[in-house]
C-alpha cells in the first residue's frame, strides 16, 4: 500500500477537500471549489489522471448519528460522475471535519474562518480520511 498513489477526498456541497500520499507521507492539497457537480467531477477526474492515482478514497458518513442517507446518496452519485478506472474505497468520515477544526484551534479566529472558507479545512479533513484508510489497511 505504501508505494501506491492514493488520493482521498472529503466531498462537500461547496468544496471538495483533497489529500494525497507522497513517499509515505499524507499531505493536504489544493481543494476543489465546487460550482456544480459536473465541474467538480471533471476537475477531480483531471487531478486523478494527472497525478496517476491508483486508489481513490472517499469519505462517506456512516449514516448513523453523524450522517444522513441523503448525504451518502449525494456523495455516491458524485463519485459516479468521476472518470476513474482505479480502485475506489469508501471510509467512514464521521467527525473528520470536527477533528480538523479542533486541530486548527491554535490559529486565531480569523485564520480559522479563512481556512474554512477557502477549503483548506476540507483538505485537512481529507488527510484524516486518508489516515483512517491507511490504518484500516495496515493494522498493527
Amino acid at each position: 500500500m505504501e508505494n501506491k498513489k492514493i488520493l482521498a477526498c472529503d466531498v462537500g456541497l461547496k468544496r471538495i477537500g483533497l489529500a494525497v500520499t507522497q513517499l509515505g507521507i499524507i499531505l493536504p492539497i489544493e481543494p476543489i471549489i465546487r460550482k456544480n457537480r459536473n465541474q467538480a467531477s471533471k476537475e477531480l477526474s483531471e487531478i486523478l489522471k494527472t497525478r496517476e492515482i491508483e486508489i481513490l478514497v472517499v469519505g462517506l458518513p456512516s449514516g448513523g448519528e453523524a450522517g444522513h442517507s441523503d448525504t451518502r446518496k449525494r456523495i455516491l452519485h458524485f463519485v459516479g460522475l468521476v472518470a476513474f478506472g482505479g480502485e475506489i474505497a469508501y471510509i467512514d468520515e464521521d467527525y473528520t471535519s470536527l477533528e480538523a477544526l479542533q486541530s486548527s484551534a491554535y490559529m486565531g479566529v480569523q485564520n480559522r474562518l479563512k481556512i474554512q472558507k477557502d477549503g483548506r479545512l476540507d483538505s485537512l479533513s481529507a488527510t484524516l480520511i486518508l489516515e483512517r484508510f491507511l490504518e484500516s489497511n495496515n493494522p498493527l
